[in-house]
């Protein structure tokens, strides 16, 4: 079809070259050009269907993440505010804490045990301090640093 449309001439297929190509595509069945026409037409638009709804499906993955993403790093009203477009006022605490760790030994500690060991170690320690987190009024960022990183 695409050939059909070409800008010169000498360059598109013949009305022969046309139906023989449709004949090789009905695989030798006599057909009504314009039934294969609506034939590879419906075709192609259940494709693009399948296509669209894929993309979509996609898309609404990278949505759900950015969203967690969005409320793991900025408070609930915040986050809310910046998806629905709005505008977030600046706001003022009377008390700020922050609050810095580190694992004493963590490198010995990493290097003496199996890599499940660790995950487990700090899933523990972080869910820990998660619930005393869960007691009390407090937002917690997470920032994590390694040696050779700087703040930004």
């Amino acid at each position: 079809m695409k050939e059909c449309w070409g800008e010169a001439p000498e360059r598109r297929p013949t009305f022969e070259e046309v139906f023989l190509k449709f004949k090789t595509i009905n695989k030798g069945k006599k057909t009504n050009i314009i039934d294969s026409m609506l034939r590879m037409l419906e075709q192609y638009s259940s494709n693009l269907e399948d296509l669209i709804r894929e993309r979509t499906e996609e898309l609404e993955i990278e949505k759900q993440k950015t969203e967690k993403l969005l409320s793991q790093m900025l408070p609930p009203s915040v986050a809310e505010a910046l998806k629905t477009g709005g505008t977030v006022e600046p706001e003022y605490f009377d008390q700020v804490t922050i609050y810095f760790s580190d694992i004493v030994g963590f490198t010995t500690i990493s290097a003496l045990s199996e890599p499940i060991e660790v995950v487990d170690l700090l899933n523990d320690l972080y869910t820990l301090f998660d619930a005393v987190l869960g007691n009390h009024d407090v937002y917690k960022v997470r920032i994590e640093l390694s040696m050779d990183q700087t703040p930004l």
